[in-house]
């Protein structure tokens, strides 16, 4: 059985604004990562070990680290079969020369900005027709 593919539409998508200031980082290993923290992001490959925290939570043994990232996700579950919701917003940010850095779990995806761009992101997104809360 085929699995139909749902387009995704930006109408109705509700963004929901982050509160902290986040950092990207490298890291020597996960020993000092505060894994309780609200917000934890880390990525394991065979030659590094990758973190993205709130920039008060950057643990000591950083090798390097990138700071003044913003961050926003699309707000509630999105169901797998849906296609096109964060390749809308990339190329919205695209067009408006707006680099972003993505992140996702398994509910959702969490899109970061350098914080100058942070609020001309939103306001692109709204008048876009995205409805941004927090």
């Amino acid at each position: 059985m085929e699995r139909k593919h749902t387009p995704a539409s930006q109408a109705g998508l509700t963004i929901k604004k982050i509160d902290f200031a986040f950092s990207v980082c490298k890291v020597k290993d996960y020993s000092q990562v505060n894994l309780q923290s609200e917000f934890c992001f880390t990525g394991k490959t065979d030659d590094e070990n990758s973190l993205v925290c709130i920039t008060d939570h950057v643990p000591g043994n950083v090798i390097t680290r990138d700071d003044g990232w913003r961050a926003f996700r699309i707000q509630g579950i999105l169901d797998f079969s849906l296609i096109g919701i964060l390749s809308k917003i990339a190329a919205l940010m695209a067009e408006n020369e707006i680099g972003i850095f993505v992140l996702s779990t398994y509910h959702t995806d969490y899109i970061l900005t350098k914080e100058y761009h942070f609020e001309k992101a939103l306001k692109i997104l709204s008048e876009s027709g995205y409805t941004i809360v927090g």
